[in-house]
């Protein structure tokens, strides 16, 4: 189905079982333990053996020589599988640093080595048996000192752009505002670790993983192996986070399926806690320089965001200046992104890549403009609001109420009891209010999936579309169940799985929106297929309780199956609509926090989010994903800090007791309103994503609510309370 026209009334639009608040149809396998997850499979009458990986000990160099003959000789090893054996391999698409092979060393903790023993254990005890000798070359590991030498990125990545006369109008402006940012390195952090089960049957290989996108998986580990990918069959029903973390092969699984190779029988490998951060993919750091000029009465008439960021070699930037493109109006603008060469682990995308750190400064300096021309922080951002794409005015969003996101927030936040910075006192707290506004872009995919009847009237559901803790399960059998006209009791849903037809997967918010648009596409040729077969008119038919009726006959949906079954599949493709109409969600966040004026500790005290992201297919797991992102976001404004050794080159606090998440205690009551819109341009579901808006902003709203309640302002995450607690006597 291509989709290139806006939605008009279609089954859909009956909103009986989509947009209801279904329970997660996977909830109870999820909470009686029942939902096996990648290192959880598990046959009886197979024998598992277990991989420990050992990581390189220098960021930059060279192997020179492996002895894994002490490990070897070790209780329980059956091999030991080393990145000199393999030899250099082809590196998928999706990778910037090489996973395994060769004696290249680009990152502290790349995999040098896997052992293969009978128990866990046991290889973990003997992996401390390995010596790897190196041959160590200097790196490059701190961002600050690099900025000078960062060169601007392939133009694929629209590193610049520029309207206007920014330069002038800032000189000339009545208000100015010019100040630096910054943002740390970050991880995923995600409960479920990078794990994966490798067997062979032959040259066919299965592998059982924790993988946001089953296809780009499959199509990398092919690559990486040398093999045919037609022989790989990858399966992730269950992922139990990823945030971006998993949306790209890993080394978990290419080790998996070379020591499962060597030893002829199945291995589990699961990635230790430190090397989530070192081995995997993290949010790079930024340094952000934002100046803005504006006259007296609040309009914006300058704009400028300068962001730099840092990677491998062949990788690419943190696009912290992409919501400064559409956000706020402004005739004369400019952003632009420098990309430093760094020795550090891959950075890659995490939960919002780009809007996400971009947002933390940029609504940071919005409100410092808001205090420097005497507005409202709301009023501010109401004035300098847009219907069109500020860099192409001829270009209009398809739908945009951030006007209304931040009107009915600050109703129903009380905003109006905010007071002046540092006026507002609770015993030995200081209380303040701050707001941010959320950008995302709605980004869509092709995607596809299978549809069957069967005689029963159940409705089954194939795509190899994941679910990583978002709902994916229950808003495609909402999506299959409004489309057949039964309940969701007759639909079953099947995913991840390599067998099935290529979906989206989940990432970049696309997921939900653009894997419900493929079931709708695919139950679209079902409902084809149904009234050929019952001999009606495909185009006046109806799908009813179970019933298909055309005029005044009516037969059960089941009676078209008949034993044989009928199916139906397709795959959504997507036309150029976003070429005439900018397609973005929209959103506030609203905080209120605490500072103790003896210690400079922060406390949340309230959040509120409110999103406008086209229809929600079902607010339960909608509002679960927000609630889940403006978390995220308390952490990054308040404690997510990859710390580095600049000597070594590599993230210290690798582990959950050094890398601190916001935990149950850190988390007050959280409300979320969704704005009833819906988005006929965005697809024939008129839905969008929700996923990473509602982390966009929030560490900025927390920022704002901090200098309100102590009149400090913080601009470099995250805000910890030695960067409060020197200028709090003052306050106090």
């Amino acid at each position: 189905m291509q989709f290139d026209k806006p939605a008009t009334t279609n089954p859909i639009d009956q909103l009986k079982v989509v947009g209801k608040p279904i329970h997660r149809l996977d909830g109870e396998l999820k909470t009686t333990g029942r939902a096996m997850y990648a290192y959880e499979w598990h046959d009886k009458d197979v024998s598992y053996v277990y991989g420990y990986p050992i990581g390189a000990a220098i960021a930059k160099g060279k192997v020179k020589s492996i002895d894994a003959s002490a490990a070897k000789k070790a209780p329980g090893v059956l091999t030991v599988v080393t990145t000199l054996d393999v030899g250099d391999l082809k590196k998928g698409k999706f990778n910037t640093a090489k996973l395994f092979g060769g004696s290249e060393i680009q990152h502290y903790h790349q995999a040098v080595a896997v052992v293969v023993a009978k128990t866990f254990e046991q290889a973990r005890s003997a992996a401390a048996l390995i010596k790897v000798d190196y041959e160590e070359q200097p790196g490059i590991f701190d961002l600050q000192a690099a900025m000078a030498s960062a060169e601007k990125p392939d133009d694929s990545q629209e590193p610049d752009t520029a309207v206007g006369d920014f330069e002038a109008a800032f000189e000339a402006a009545p208000v100015t505002l010019s100040e630096t940012y910054s943002t740390p390195d970050q991880s995923h952090s995600m409960m479920e670790p990078n794990a994966s089960i490798a067997a062979w049957d032959g040259d066919a290989l299965t592998v059982w993983t924790s993988s946001q996108m089953i296809d780009w998986w499959r199509t990398d580990l092919a690559t990486t192996l040398g093999i045919d990918k037609e022989k790989i069959h990858l399966m992730s029903p269950f992922i139990g986070g990823g945030f971006g973390g998993k949306l790209f092969l890993r080394s978990d699984a290419v080790l998996a399926a070379f020591a499962a190779k060597a030893v002829g029988r199945p291995v589990k490998v699961a990635l230790p806690r430190p090397f989530i951060a070192n081995n995997t993919t993290h949010r790079p750091a930024t340094i952000q320089r934002i100046r803005i000029g504006a006259e007296r009465d609040g309009k914006i008439t300058a704009i400028a965001h300068e962001s730099w960021s840092g990677d491998l070699p062949g990788g690419g930037p943190e696009t912290a200046v992409n919501q400064t493109r559409l956000l706020y109006a402004g005739a004369n603008r400019m952003t632009a992104m420098r990309l430093a060469t760094l020795d550090l682990p891959e950075g890659n995308a995490m939960r919002a890549p780009g809007e996400a750190p971009g947002l933390m400064a940029l609504e940071i300096a919005i409100d410092e403009m808001a205090v420097k021309v005497g507005m409202d922080p709301i009023q501010f951002r109401i004035v300098n609001d847009t219907q069109v794409d500020p860099e192409k005015p001829e270009r209009p969003f398809s739908h945009r109420d951030l006007i209304g996101c931040l009107e009915r927030g600050s109703k129903a936040f009380g905003w109006d009891r905010r007071g002046a910075p540092g006026t507002r006192r609770e015993g030995q707290w200081l209380v303040g209010m701050g707001v941010g506004a959320a950008l995302r872009n709605n980004l869509v995919m092709p995607s596809g999936a299978r549809v069957k009847l069967d005689k029963e009237g159940v409705v089954t559901v194939e795509t190899d579309m994941t679910d990583i803790g978002t709902g994916s399960y229950t808003i495609i059998a909402q999506t299959a169940a409004e489309m057949l006209g039964v309940g969701i009791d007759k639909v079953a849903v099947q995913l991840g799985d390599s067998r099935f037809p290529v979906s989206a997967g989940s990432g970049g918010q696309f997921g939900a929106n653009s894997a419900t648009s493929g079931v709708y596409a695919a139950c679209v040729k079902l409902r084809e297929a149904v009234a050929c077969k019952l001999g009606f008119d495909s185009e006046d038919v109806v799908f009813e309780n179970g019933q298909v009726r055309s005029g005044n006959r009516s037969v059960p949906l089941a009676q078209a199956a008949a034993d044989e079954g009928l199916v139906g599949e397709d795959t959504i493709k997507w036309g150029d609509l976003t070429k005439t109409h900018q397609q973005s969600t929209f959103g506030a966040h609203f905080v209120e926090v605490g500072v103790d004026v003896s210690t400079g500790e922060t406390r949340i005290r309230r959040m509120l989010a409110v999103c406008a992201a086209g229809r929600i297919l079902n607010p339960i797991t909608a509002r679960s994903q927000v609630i889940g992102a403006m978390t995220m976001g308390a952490g990054g404004a308040l404690s997510e800090e990859l710390a580095i050794d600049t000597r070594r080159g590599f993230f210290v606090n690798h582990d959950l007791a050094g890398y601190e998440v916001p935990v149950h205690a850190d988390i007050p009551h959280q409300e979320v309103i969704f704005m009833d819109e819906t988005d006929p341009m965005s697809s024939p579901m008129k839905a969008k994503g929700i996923g990473e808006l509602g982390l966009c902003g929030v560490s900025a709203a927390i920022a704002n609510a901090i200098y309100n309640a102590t009149g400090i302002r913080v601009r470099h995450y995250p805000i910890t309370l030695d960067k409060l607690i020197g200028e709090l006597p003052d306050v106090a």
